[in-house]
C-alpha cells in the first residue's frame, strides 16, 4: 500500500467556489514489486486485446506468460512472440487449463466464450482475469458469481478503470461535495469507423469480426459502454434500478447484426440519471464522462479531467427575446483535476489492473473489480441491450441480488 498525496490547490472560478486537493490512499501495488517466483500466466485468446495484454505483461516483474491459446494460427503465433521463452502453444483452451504449470489465466476471447472458459478455469483450480463484459447474459453472471464464492480462487474482471487513480480522485472529490448534489451523468464512447478488422478469407469473417454478430457479442453496449456503466456504478456505489434505450443499424449497411449506434438512460437510486451512448459515425470528444451536480461539473476524458463551476456571474438580461430573464455567464476553461503522485507518470490502467490481479492472488485480497462488481456491470449491460431490443423499460429484479 502506498499513500498518494495531492498538492493543496485552491481556485476561484468567477469568484465563487473554492476547491482544494487532499490525500488519497491507494491500494494499488507498486510497479516493480516481485514475489519469490513469478506468477505463471496462460493467455486464452491472443487477438488484438490478448496480444495487447501480453505486451504489458512483458514489462511487469513477477508475472510470466508461459502458455498461449488461440484457434486462429496467426493470432497464436503473435501471442507466442510476446510470451516467455519456451512458452507452450495450444489451440484448445482445455489443454492449456490442464497444464499444471499455469497458475492463472487471462481470458480475452469473444464474449460468448467468457462464461464457459471462466467456469472451466475455476474447475481446473486456476485464478482468472476475465475481460469485460463478464458474461454473455444475466443467468451466466449469476452462476459465475455463485461459483467464484465457493471456489476460494481470484476472479478479476477487466474493468481496469477501477484501478486508475483518475477515477479514485473523481470519487473522492464527489464525496467532498465539490459538485454539490450529483443528479446526472452524461457518458459517451464514440468512434468514426466501421469497427472492423480486415479479413483476407471470407470464411473467417464471423470469427475475426465477432463483435458484429449477436451470436458472439453484446455489441457497443458490452464492448465499449460497459466501461462507463461500471464507472457510474463505482462512483455512485449503486446499481441501476431501470433502463430505457434505443439503437439501430443506420450508417454501416454491411451485414452486421449488432447496432452501429445506441442510446440509453439508466436510473439510479435517488433519481440520478445516467445517459450512455455509443455511435460509430462521429468521434467528436470520443470518450467522455460528465458528472453533473448543482454546484459544478467534472468532465472526465481518457487520462485527465476538468472541473467547472456552476457559480457563474448572474444578471438580468434579454435572453431569447425575453426581457428580464436570468443570464448566467459560465464560459471559460475548466480547472484541471490533479491526481496521482506529483512528478511521477501514471501507470497505464490495464497495467495497474494486472499488478493488482497478481497481488490479489499472492495476498488473498479480493479484487476491486471482482465477480460481484462484474456481475452488476454485466446485468446492467444486458438490461440495456434488452431495453433497446424490445423498446420496453427493463428493471433490476430482486433475483439479481442473489
Amino acid at each position: 500500500m502506498q499513500d498518494h498525496y495531492f498538492s493543496r490547490r485552491k481556485f476561484l472560478y468567477t469568484g465563487a467556489v473554492a476547491l482544494s486537493g487532499a490525500m488519497l490512499t491507494s491500494t494499488l501495488p507498486v510497479l516493480g514489486q516481485t514475489a519469490a517466483a513469478p506468477l505463471k500466466i496462460g493467455m486464452i485468446g491472443t487477438g488484438n486485446r490478448g496480444s495487447g495484454i501480453a505486451r504489458l505483461l512483458q514489462k511487469i516483474p513477477g508475472m510470466e506468460l508461459i502458455a498461449c491459446c488461440d484457434v486462429i494460427p496467426a493470432h497464436l503465433q503473435r501471442g507466442l512472440s510476446l510470451a516467455a521463452k519456451g512458452a507452450k502453444a495450444y489451440n484448445d483452451y482445455r489443454q492449456l487449463l490442464a497444464d499444471k504449470k499455469v497458475e492463472a489465466v487471462v481470458i480475452a476471447t469473444p464474449l460468448s466464450m467468457h462464461y464457459p472458459m471462466a467456469k472451466d478455469a475455476l474447475d481446473a483450480g486456476k485464478h482468472v482475469y476475465l475481460e469485460k463484459t463478464m458474461t454473455y447474459d444475466i443467468p451466466q453472471a449469476l452462476q459465475l458469481a455463485a461459483q467464484v464464492r465457493k471456489s476460494g480462487l481470484v476472479l478479476q474482471v477487466g474493468h481496469q478503470y477501477r484501478y486508475y487513480d483518475l477515477y479514485h480522485r473523481v470519487k473522492e472529490v464527489i464525496g467532498q461535495n465539490w459538485l454539490g448534489k450529483v443528479t446526472h451523468f452524461e457518458c459517451q464512447y464514440h468512434r468514426n469507423s466501421d469497427w472492423r478488422n480486415p479479413v483476407t478469407d471470407p470464411a473467417m469473417e464471423r470469427l475475426i469480426n465477432w463483435r458484429m454478430y449477436r451470436e458472439y457479442s453484446g455489441g457497443l453496449i458490452a464492448e465499449l459502454c460497459g466501461h462507463q456503466i461500471d464507472m457510474v456504478n463505482y462512483l455512485l456505489d449503486a446499481h441501476p434500478l431501470r433502463v430505457v434505450g434505443m439503437g439501430g443499424i443506420d450508417y454501416w449497411k454491411d451485414g452486421r447484426e449488432t447496432w452501429d449506434n445506441v442510446r440509453t438512460v439508466f436510473e439510479y437510486p435517488g433519481g440520478v440519471k445516467a445517459s450512455v451512448s455509443s455511435i460509430l459515425s462521429n468521434a467528436y470528444k470520443g470518450y467522455s464522462i460528465r458528472v453533473l451536480g448543482n454546484r459544478g461539473t467534472i468532465e472526465i476524458q481518457r487520462d485527465k479531467a476538468f472541473v467547472y463551476s456552476e457559480e457563474g456571474k448572474k444578471e438580468l438580461a434579454v435572453v431569447d427575446g425575453v426581457t428580464g430573464a436570468t443570464k448566467t455567464d459560465q464560459t471559460g476553461e475548466g480547472v484541471p483535476l490533479k491526481f496521482g503522485i506529483p512528478g511521477q507518470p501514471q501507470p497505464e490502467p490495464t497495467t495497474s489492473a494486472l499488478l493488482a490481479f497478481a497481488e490479489s492472488i499472492r495476498s488473498n485480497i479480493p479484487p476491486a473489480s471482482g465477480v460481484e462488481t462484474g456481475k452488476i456491470a454485466a446485468i446492467a449491460v444486458h438490461m440495456a441491450n434488452k431495453a433497446i431490443e424490445t423498446g420496453v423499460s427493463q428493471s433490476w429484479l430482486p433475483s439479481y441480488d442473489a
